[in-house]
């Protein structure tokens, strides 16, 4: 039997899901999202407004210098019609390299794309601590499954509405939803190198979350960069490993 996705029924169950979080994890607490302007933190942001209420989520733009696509990002909290601050992290993110490379010389390339998330997620934190708030995670399963995200970047947050979702599950539960064309459809950019998520990869998302629900990769060489991004990255997934001291924890137990 193949695989069916009920986009409708699926959005009422995160929607009650992050109620029931909220209700155990922060009852007065509002919902902090970094919007970027794609399909995630869209589709994130409308499921928080729909579970809470306009009034309890905050978006939070944040643009490193000039934002080409900052437009969708406006357009989204414009359409929500919830609370948002734009916060620049270009000065930051230029003192930080400049900063650390002058200890340990010059960054990789790798370090320096990974830095802006991170600044994010720090910003974002910053935003909810002083509003009450609780940090919304906006990663997919397609994107966590190849480990396209940023540990303690993007991968970051303390509920996560998509984790288990694949990209083609968020555009359908976004068009429920009534989100723009606009934002539903934005070809994935990562807003750190210039290029499509898909130009990164090699591959589609259509052609990896097949694979994922339905095990079906006709090309074997794609299916081969799936399973080696997917070994390599698990550890982005994973709790960090601790060693276990074998001694009485007693505390709080009568």
């Amino acid at each position: 039997m193949a695989y069916t996705f009920d986009a409708k029924t699926v959005k009422e169950q995160v929607v009650s899901w992050i109620r029931a979080w909220f209700a155990k994890n922060g009852p007065d607490c509002n919902a902090v999202v970094g919007i970027s302007g794609g399909k995630d933190s869209s589709v994130v942001a409308a499921l928080c407004v729909e579970a809470l209420g306009k009034d309890r989520v905050i978006g939070v733009l944040m643009p490193n210098g000039e934002q080409a696509d900052i437009d969708m990002a406006k357009l989204l909290v414009s359409h929500l019609g919830i609370r948002h601050y734009i916060i620049n992290i270009k000065e930051p993110f230029e003192a930080m390299k400049k900063t650390v490379s002058a200890n340990i010389g010059e960054l990789s390339a790798q370090t320096t794309t990974n830095l802006a998330p991170r600044l994010r997620m720090t910003t974002l934190y910053a935003v909810s601590q002083s509003n009450n708030g609780r940090v919304a995670n906006t990663c997919n399963l397609s994107e966590d499954w190849v480990g396209y995200s940023t540990k303690y970047g993007d991968a970051a947050g303390d509920f996560s509405p998509l984790s288990h979702l694949t990209v083609q599950e968020v555009k359908a539960i976004g068009r429920v939803c009534g989100l723009p064309d606009v934002l539903v459809d934005k070809p994935p950019i990562d807003g750190l190198c210039g290029k499509t998520d898909e130009d990164n990869l090699g591959f589609t998302y259509a052609t990896l979350d097949r694979y994922i629900r339905e095990g079906i990769c006709e090309d074997p060489d794609i299916k081969k960069n799936i399973d080696t991004r997917h070994v390599r990255n698990l550890f982005k997934l994973q709790l960090m490993p601790a060693f276990e001291y074998d001694a009485p924890t007693l505390a709080g137990k009568d």
